[in-house]
């Protein structure tokens, strides 16, 4: 799973350091010149796309856990395997959880705060404790690009761990099926 992680991360903070980098290039994005709302439009599309890339490279982590997670509960039942491979993966998955949910929450708080900021949005959101709307977009932008990058540190630790007991569940089963004179593939 780690070849799969590791691509998807890579483009996933590429695509979100892109849209950083696209709205730190508006000045003013009110000034109704077409070149800079051309910007305000590449600025909300790449951040669109950086969300919905972003949140799926988290669902598949979060599914990857859920489907090995499953299998090796119902293999160590099956081959009566030792509960701490079980335990290790439940151990994993549960470290993991907590980060992407606050990473979600951070990239649905960045993106609809980005929103408040754009003039032609009918919601408005000037300020807020000393700081202008786009100054705290900027902000939140940034600890959503680092709580990103953090999580996905933390999520290829917790994946490599993962896929080294499920081949320790698989080479037990091999032992089992070999010691019982079963077929081993």
């Amino acid at each position: 799973m780690t070849r799969i992680f590791l691509p998807l991360s890579i483009v996933s903070t590429i695509f979100l350091v892109a849209a950083f980098l696209l709205g730190v290039q508006i000045d003013d994005p009110t000034v109704l010149n077409r070149a800079v709302q051309a910007g305000v439009s590449a600025h909300f599309l790449t951040a669109l796309a950086a969300l919905c890339f972003t949140t799926l490279v988290h669902a598949v982590v979060l599914t990857y856990f859920m489907g090995t997670g499953r299998w090796i509960e119902e293999t160590s039942q099956a081959y009566r395997l030792p509960a701490t491979f079980f335990a290790e993966n439940q151990s994993l998955k549960y470290r993991v959880v907590p980060a992407i949910v606050g990473c979600f929450a951070l990239l649905l708080v960045t993106g609809g705060l980005g929103a408040a900021v754009d003039p032609a949005s009918p919601v408005q959101f000037d300020s807020w404790l000393g700081l202008s709307a786009p100054m705290w977009h900027r902000v939140l932008a940034i600890v959503t690009l680092v709580a990103n990058v953090a999580a996905h540190y933390g999520e290829y630790l917790a994946l490599f761990r993962n896929g080294e007991v499920v081949e320790a569940v698989l080479a037990e089963v091999r032992r089992i099926r070999l010691e019982k004179g079963l077929a081993v593939e």
